[in-house]
């Protein structure tokens, strides 16, 4: 979709006959830019390594605005590790651990992670899981969350408009046509996402992928 409605063209500094072909691929770019399908809310799945000592995790999609589901395989020792108290990073009974893990964390099982335990930051799109008192640790967890814009702010609007604007100043670009030339935009994807849109856009890129 774009980041731009025809009626706000004009506040935005475009002229009213600006082809709406050119906000969508404006709109396209910048999802591009930021490595994500959609700026606006979205819901998304990840399966991450997790810290063993600081056992938080941050997402890739912010901003944050729910943890919706979360799985988790325990942490388990090397061959010649201990479970100490040192391995878990100064948490829980980690001499315990090895016969709590025996009994109830199976090999690659996962495990269901109630989200009302977890700390979660919202503005830094963060969880941190809560401690167990059997001293467990874990290793991998799968996320199901949402992140992204509600409404569109203006100053996404104001980075849209001003691609569009690149695009009329740049030589060699038709930006009077209905039609958008997707080979076109990518040559000159350098100039058209200059650095203020670079900068109003970067709390919006991904921060990890895979």
């Amino acid at each position: 979709m774009g980041y731009l409605q025809p009626a706000d063209y004009a506040a935005f500094g475009l002229s009213a006959d600006t082809a709406d072909a050119w906000v969508t691929a404006a709109s396209a770019m910048m999802e591009a830019y930021c490595r994500r399908p959609s700026l606006l809310a979205a819901s998304y799945t990840e399966r991450m390594r997790v810290p063993l000592r600081a056992q938080t995790v941050r997402l890739s999609y912010t901003p944050l605005i729910s943890v919706d589901a979360v799985q988790a395989q325990y942490a388990r020792p090397r061959f010649g590790d201990e479970f100490d108290g040192d391995m878990y990073g100064g948490y829980g009974p980690g001499l315990l651990a090895g016969p709590y893990l025996a009994a109830f964390a199976a090999p690659n099982q996962w495990v269901p992670v109630d989200t009302s335990t977890l700390d979660i930051s919202l503005p830094t799109g963060e969880f941190r899981f809560a401690w167990n008192m059997m001293g467990l640790r874990y290793a991998y967890a799968e996320v199901t969350y949402t992140a992204g814009l509600n409404t569109v702010p203006d100053a996404v609007k104001v980075a849209c408009a001003q691609i569009v604007k690149n695009a009329q100043a740049t030589p060699g670009l038709n930006v009077k046509s209905s039609r958008m030339d997707t080979l076109q935009t990518q040559y000159f994807s350098d100039s058209l996402l200059d650095s203020q849109v670079q900068a109003i856009l970067r709390p919006y890129v991904a921060e990890r992928l895979g």
